[in-house]
């Protein structure tokens, strides 16, 4: 699918300054950012907004964008065929035009954020549905505090690596049946830092990272349900070159409950009543997540038969408001009678001109006791 003109992505004109590109970033980014907005889309939009601002907030990329768009100015020349050794189009215009002018190269020293990290929760029904403060704890790469960083031994620093001239790439020639191609290639001597380090951190063995187990605070808003995630900015794993650290995704999975389902806001749970109950009617007493509440059930009620409890669900996890809660009404044939009512059923049975049918097991009044207990 063909990408949309990143000044139609943020809504401003091809004339807009750089505040008027960064208040439309602000208020979309906002709009489409998956921790607020649940729709199926969200995520996908805050992407194209997110391109769209990095591309246009730069001079240079925006100049490069407005003289060539979407379109790809290496395309054909590399960029994804195969063109035998050659390299892209770095390398054939070296290899025409005599070494690299106007070739573009990426700074190895160049700020560069961490690497994002992710973290499975698990929490009860209760837990999602009021949501709660907790701390977490996470191994992750942190700077070594030996070397502050720079993989070097205290009182050292990394040099310009001297094969690359501190550009982290070399010039690797080849003949060919074309001519001599010039490829560019990543330098092993530094791994592309355009450093070396002559004398490594004890500590870190010259990495400048360490492993630690680094214990998170973590405040889960309440209405979390199954599957969705939560950003906590910076506490990925550390930049490199004084870039910013990456984020920390937590991602929940909630724990079934044994009486109420839960749909999306809403609660649903089934209420058993006898067949007195629901013949003469009653008040019930119906559990919900947010304590007992009293139901009345009117006389002639049937098996099958919903009441909602407004305000009795799981609330917005955006802060709107909150869900209801749905009885469905279950009729439950009693296993143990005596004589006595036998007889009354029976007495019961002549008179309406009914036969007594089969009795059902009474297992829903245990999981009601279960819902009741320790409230």
């Amino acid at each position: 699918m063909d990408k949309r003109d990143y000044y139609e992505v943020l809504g401003v004109s091809k004339g807009a300054s750089k505040d008027e590109i960064k208040k439309a970033y602000r208020k979309l980014s906002k709009k489409y950012h998956p921790d607020i907005n649940k729709e199926q889309d969200a995520d996908e939009k805050f992407k194209e907004v997110k391109e769209a601002y990095e591309v246009l907030s730069d001079d240079q990329k925006r100049a490069h964008y407005d003289q060539f768009g979407h379109t790809d100015p290496n395309q054909g020349f590399g960029g994804g065929s195969d063109f035998g050794g050659f390299g892209g189009f770095e390398d054939i215009f070296s290899t025409f035009f005599g070494g690299g002018g106007g070739s573009r190269r990426r700074d190895p020293n160049a700020p560069r954020q961490g690497a994002d990290l992710q973290y499975t929760m698990t929490l009860s029904f209760e837990e999602a549905a009021f949501g709660k403060e907790t701390e977490i704890e996470i191994p992750r790469e942190e700077n070594c505090e030996t070397c502050n960083g720079t993989g070097a031994k205290p009182g050292t620093k990394p040099v310009t690596c001297k094969h690359c001239s501190g550009t982290g790439q070399l010039n690797v020639e080849q003949n060919t049946p074309f001519g001599r191609i010039v490829n560019r290639r990543t330098c092993n001597y530094c791994n592309g830092t355009g450093k070396e380090i002559k004398h490594k951190c004890s500590t870190c063995g010259g990495t400048g990272k360490v492993k630690k187990r680094r214990k998170i605070s973590v405040k889960i808003p309440a209405g979390i349900d199954d599957g969705q995630q939560l950003r906590v900015t910076g506490q990925g794993e550390p930049g490199t070159n004084g870039g910013p650290a990456g984020d920390l995704y937590v991602v929940f999975h909630i724990r079934r409950h044994e009486f109420f389902e839960r749909d999306g806001e809403d609660v649903y749970c089934e209420m058993p009543i006898t067949f007195v109950q629901a013949a003469l009617g009653d008040e019930v007493e119906v559990p919900t997540i947010h304590g007992k509440v009293k139901l009345k059930v009117p006389a002639g009620t049937q098996t099958g038969t919903k009441f909602r409890l407004k305000g009795k669900g799981i609330p917005n996890v955006r802060g709107y408001g909150q869900g209801d809660q749905h009885v469905i009404i279950r009729l439950v044939t009693p296993t143990k009678l005596s004589d006595k009512q036998k007889q009354l059923l029976q007495e019961f049975a002549d008179v309406s001109g009914v036969s007594p049918q089969g009795e059902e097991e009474d297992s829903f009044f245990s999981k009601v006791k279960k819902a009741f207990k320790g409230e």
